[in-house]
């Protein structure tokens, strides 16, 4: 049904729900009376647009589309393809035939930047909106140097401060691990920076003659029985504690009594299972830190 609404059938959806309302019942030939309750929403939906969101990342470039609620769906293209010309493919794939009205984009990669930028301006005739400090909308930043911070960063605490409030932390398990704090005040405030978790395990495999590559899981004893068992003991449960002790050390330092933690990343999943701390898994949280800087910037 809804596929067939055109203008026709909603001004006419219209005329026939005034005229019910009114008392005069009227019958629109060849419909049914109660599909018109639905055409309006109906020709809502099919003539909303929709952005695109890009966080470009040292390894995977997150794709998402968004309208003016919440992120919709996303998918991961690999960085790389940017240079070789196929990612392009891609992003129209998730686009589909939605009408995109724009575009917001933070990148870790300076040279892929320009790249997607003009992919976007080549297919939908408009430029795509950069988060930087300048920008950057939803929060404050009391950080010496504001250049300096990850623009994914920026996104996170965003999306966390308007979702959770403040003070509120963000753990993002990408490459490297990183907290982001935003405090009372609503303010990013700065955070840590430690190895990712597939970067330290794969860094003991590259730099060992017998440790092997391990495929990162969850495993349920201390005490491993091979060499594998013993890597996976030491990264998965270690980094929990690793995790927790950080979290621990910013709950004391930001004096709070309560302080959300939102996970997000590859292996957020994975590490909150086992650890409380962290309130809540968001794996689209970079993305919606992109949609709201956008909705703001318009606005």
């Amino acid at each position: 049904m809804i596929a067939a609404v055109n203008l026709e059938h909603y001004h006419q959806a219209k005329t026939w729900r005034s005229n019910f309302k009114s008392g005069h019942y009227q019958k629109v030939h060849g419909f049914d009376p109660p599909c018109f309750y639905l055409l309006p929403f109906a020709f809502f939906l099919l003539n909303s647009s929709m952005i695109l969101l890009f966080d470009i990342g040292n390894t995977h470039t997150h794709v998402g589309l968004a309208d003016g609620k919440r992120v919709v769906r996303w998918t991961n293209i690999p960085t790389l393809a940017w240079f070789g010309g196929s990612a392009g493919q891609h992003v129209q794939k998730i686009a589909g035939k939605e009408k995109i009205s724009g575009a917001a984009l933070c990148s870790v990669v300076p040279r892929a930047t320009p790249l997607v930028k003009k992919f976007v301006r080549a297919a939908w005739k408009f430029e795509a909106l950069e988060l930087t400090p300048k920008t950057l909308r939803g929060v404050g930043i009391d950080y010496p140097r504001p250049g300096s911070i990850g623009p994914d960063r920026l996104a996170n605490a965003v999306a966390a401060r308007i979702h959770f409030g403040a003070p509120v932390v963000v753990v993002d398990f990408g490459t490297a691990v990183t907290f982001d704090v935003v405090n009372a005040k609503g303010n990013y405030a700065g955070g840590i920076i430690a190895p990712g978790l597939a970067a330290m395990t794969d860094y003991l495999h590259e730099k060992t003659a017998l440790l092997p590559q391990i495929q990162i899981r969850d495993i349920k004893t201390s005490i491993g029985k091979s060499t594998e068992e013993a890597m996976l003991v030491g990264a998965v449960q270690g980094y929990r504690g690793l995790v927790r002790e950080l979290i621990g050390n910013l709950k004391r330092e930001l004096r709070a009594k309560k302080l959300p933690v939102v996970a997000t990343g590859g292996y957020a999943k994975l590490i909150a299972a086992k650890l409380p701390e962290i309130s809540k898994v968001a794996p689209e949280l970079t993305l919606e830190g992109l949609r709201l800087v956008w909705e703001r910037n318009r606005a």
